[in-house]
């Protein structure tokens, strides 16, 4: 009777929801002992593997939801092994059935999320593993949280009969070191199996798919009519229009270029902007994003880098940015075409026919650009030209979207957030985690022309109600001064990188604002992010914990005794590099035991914990008198004295000890002096105080918000000791 039952139901929920399972060959190898962790999606979880995993199944499952009604017929396909929370004893009693060579099941989140993503991983269910010795075998479940039986209606557009999948990945064994004991031992189970488990996230995610089928497939789930896109016009576009204007722009950029170009986008942060990214996208062109911060010479550089023969751009952006004698010389050697030109020309018909392919966008998609590779480029991003000519970055749809899917296994982003993003879009940082993570993950995004504006910013989070900020230390500390205490009441997440932290502009934010700063670091080739805190794994002064999928190595250094050289690997590594001694001619990273690895050119340690420590550019350490000094621990040193303002350190030739430092900073009445007692206070040596002071009235800063260091070079070569 209950197999007939089993195999009606297994009929019924195939039927409704399409089920599929793979990986079942990893049920049988994880042997006899095993403990089956899953994500908490909905309310039919454990049916779905009580019906789809072989064998009969003991759940361990809470005493209270036990002895509910609707739970008992459910209690006649598995065992059940009732555990009350409160009991420590009920812990102990699943770790001794397990040891009999048993089979169980657990959601180690205790709970079904109500964000979407992984919610609170419970240490408990580490140490069952470990005291066991059983196997864990994980398998996600995907699909189950769009059903009524989730918690998340008004959070996602909810269907009644949703695919669900579900995928068992191979068995793992925790093994804590030996030199973890009693409570440590278990926090450090806890750790591994929270890693397990976001892991499990990244590599059941289907982030192999190009940018615009990404947004079709967010339109899909959130819902056509969900507003996604706003900018200072106060035109709010949801899904729909989004796609359908991607469709009206992208045929007409096709009329002016060919499938595979690169072409560039010389435009401010606005939806247009992002229109006209997709609609490169949804043509198979590949945007190629120009600093307008860099000048003329710097922009010619980079189109002649990419053998760029187009450029997209606006009439009133020239204009306003005052770019008149950048657009005249950009003509020189390219065709610029203009927004207000090329939109007054699409007629009604072309109006219908975008309208038309948004409806079968599908469709219209592999008509237009084909089968697109997900590992084709992308999008090209140019680095500052702080070394040299600027270098193109070019990332592939697969490096962008595993890098949103990385950073979504950490951090709940859901449809109710609201991002509000200044950060320029042709920088990678404002591009992935201030556009594409949003607009592909059903997130409303408010776009701001310039992060510079220190008091309008605040007063536009405060005016939409911005749960979520991106920033760098200088645009962070510069809002900070300027906000009214109030205007971040909103705010729940604020993500730092692109430069170092600063631990006044930290506190500033915790103790006036009342909200945290979890800081990051990655980098353009790594599109961007390698990682970063989060609020369930936050640790002020470190730059967080590697995100999924990202594999390590740390290669000694000279003369450095914590720490090595960073080289990291993981499918968001770029395809290359685009250099202006070779133009057009992709130049791919280095292979590492044949795969792709980028060398970050950073010297970092890690804790115990695996929390990262960003001890320096490996070209910002300085040999004085024989011995490695850290520009940014010097940096770091000067700001504790002086909190309030910003400095930089840089290094120049010394006839006598190799290098000397010198102290650029915006404090108007700095005395070496002052700063060589302080670091003597703090039992610094005095090789790590600089032998020159220079004050200015404001540091020159980079349109992406870091420290222009080569600006500074000239600046301290060219300047007196105060």
């Amino acid at each position: 009777m209950i197999g007939l039952l089993r195999r009606a139901l297994c009929s019924l929920f195939r039927l409704l929801y399409k089920v599929e399972i793979s990986g079942l060959e990893h049920f049988d190898q994880a042997g006899d002992r095993v403990l089956v962790v899953a994500n908490h999606t909905s309310f039919i979880d454990a049916v779905l593997l009580a019906l789809y995993l072989p064998q009969k199944l003991t759940f361990a499952i809470n005493t209270q939801m036990a002895q509910r009604w609707w739970i008992r017929p459910f209690l006649l396909l598995v065992q059940c092994f009732p555990m009350d929370p409160a009991n420590p004893l009920a812990t102990k009693s699943l770790i001794r059935y397990l040891q009999k060579d048993n089979k169980a099941v657990i959601f180690p989140e205790g709970r079904i999320t109500v964000t979407g993503s992984l919610m609170k991983i419970y240490d408990g269910t580490g140490l069952v593993a470990d005291k066991s010795g059983a196997m864990i075998l994980p398998v996600r479940i995907d699909g189950a949280q769009y059903t009524p039986f989730s918690r998340l209606r008004g959070r996602v557009r909810i269907r009644w009969f949703p695919k669900i999948t579900l995928t068992v990945l191979s068995p793992v064994r925790l093994e804590p070191g030996s030199e973890f004991r009693g409570r440590a031992r278990r926090r450090e189970a806890g750790r591994m199996l929270s890693d397990l488990m976001t892991e499990m996230m990244f590599a059941t995610s289907d982030y192999r798919k190009t940018l615009f089928q990404g947004l079709l497939d967010a339109r899909q789930i959130h819902g056509g009519r969900h507003v996604i896109l706003e900018d200072v016009q106060r035109k709010a576009l949801n899904y729909d229009r989004v796609v359908t204007g991607a469709y009206a722009l992208g045929r007409a950029f096709a009329g002016h270029t060919r499938e595979g170009e690169y072409v560039a986008v010389l435009l401010p942060n606005m939806t247009g902007t992002v229109i006209a990214f997709m609609g490169l996208q949804a043509f198979g062109r590949v945007p190629a994003m120009l600093n307008y911060t860099v000048g003329a010479h710097g922009m010619l550089s980079a189109c002649k880098t990419a053998q760029i023969n187009t450029v997209i751009t606006s009439r009133r952006f020239i204009e306003m940015a005052k770019l008149q004698d950048v657009a005249t010389q950009l003509q020189t050697t390219t065709t610029l075409l203009y927004l207000e030109d090329l939109v007054a020309e699409i007629t009604v018909f072309a109006k219908l026919l975008a309208w038309l392919s948004m409806r079968f966008a599908d469709l219209s998609y592999y008509r237009y650009a084909g089968k697109v590779d997900p590992d084709s480029p992308a999008v090209v991003l140019f680095t500052s030209g702080s070394e040299g000519a600027p270098k193109g970055v070019v990332l592939s749809h697969t490096n962008l979207m595993a890098n949103r899917q990385q950073l979504a296994a950490r951090v709940d982003f859901t449809a109710q957030d609201r991002v509000l993003n200044a950060l320029p879009i042709f920088h990678s940082f404002g591009l992935t985690g201030g556009t594409l993570l949003p607009l592909i993950s059903g997130v409303y995004t408010f776009f701001y022309p310039s992060p510079l504006h220190y008091r309008i910013v605040p007063e536009m989070a405060y005016d939409i109600n911005a749960t979520i900020l991106f920033g760098t230390n200088t645009f962070l500390s510069g809002y900070a001064r300027f906000a009214h205490p109030y205007d971040f009441y909103s705010v729940r997440y604020v993500f730092a990188g692109a430069e170092k932290l600063q631990e006044q502009t930290r506190r500033t934010w915790s103790d006036r604002y009342g909200v945290r700063i979890f800081e990051g670091y990655g980098a353009t080739e790594t599109s961007p992010a390698l990682t970063t805190n989060t609020p369930m794994a936050n640790q002020p002064g470190s730059v967080g914990r590697f995100l999924p999928g990202i594999k390590y190595r740390l290669e000694p250094v000279p003369g450095v005794e914590e720490g090595g050289r960073l080289h990291v690997q993981g499918p968001n590594i770029m395809l290359g590099y685009l250099l202006a001694d070779n133009p057009a001619v992709l130049v791919p990273p280095q292979l590492e035991d044949g795969v792709p690895s980028y060398d970050t050119g950073d010297i970092v340690k890690l804790d115990e914990g695996g929390f990262v420590y960003i001890q320096g550019r490996a070209k910002r350490f300085a040999k004085v008198g024989g011995e490695m000094v850290s520009l940014t621990a010097v940096e770091e040193l000067a700001c504790r004295l002086w909190p309030d303002e910003l400095h930089a350190v840089v290094a120049l030739p010394d006839a006598h000890k190799g290098e000397q430092l010198v102290l650029v900073t915006e404090k108007q009445q700095a005395h070496r002096s002052e700063l060589l007692k302080f670091a003597r206070d703090e039992g610094i040596g005095e090789i790590n105080v600089p032998r020159k002071l220079l004050v200015v009235k404001k540091l020159p800063v980079l349109g992406t918000g870091k420290i222009d260091y080569k600006a500074l070079e000239t600046l301290a070569t060219e300047g007196q000791q105060v």
